[in-house]
């Protein structure tokens, strides 16, 4: 089951960055380009970006709390017993991520109380942009290429 669970909160990262660059970047270009906001388009890709990161968020705490790695490694060894591979993955990973997911939602709620395109793209940009570099600095780097 932990397994599964681990495959499925790594696969999912894949998708999950890869939308949250595509909406990082459209509305960047729309923010700079003046483009209006189109819902079947910006809208769509915005709210799946948050859906999807939502998801992850969701696997990822089911992880944290049946992992060997998460919860388990914080009760047997302590926050001082715990060297930076397992730091990371028990306490810097989870925390930044949730702050990026909040991040992403703050976003998401900001852009839809304007009326004009300009600041949806900007809260949108600013809000995931901050939420995207939250989750590349914490993503374990060294298991995701082993």
């Amino acid at each position: 089951m932990y397994e599964t669970i681990q495959s499925v909160h790594s696969y999912l990262a894949y998708i999950v960055l890869a939308l949250l660059f595509l909406a990082v970047a459209n509305a960047l270009t729309g923010w700079f380009g003046n483009r209006v906001f189109n819902l079947s388009k910006d809208f769509r890709l915005s709210l799946f970006a948050l859906i999807l990161s939502h998801i992850q968020l969701v696997v990822g705490l089911i992880l944290f709390f049946s992992s060997p790695n998460g919860l388990k490694a914080i009760q047997t060894l302590g926050m001082g017993g715990l060297n930076a591979p397992s730091r990371l993955l028990a306490v810097e990973h989870p925390f930044i991520n949730i702050i990026a997911i909040v991040l992403i939602t703050i976003g998401w709620s900001r852009h839809k109380k304007f009326m004009e395109g300009e600041k949806k793209f900007k809260s949108i940009a600013i809000f995931y942009g901050l939420g995207l570099l939250c989750i590349l600095s914490r993503i374990p780097w060294g298991q995701w290429f082993n």
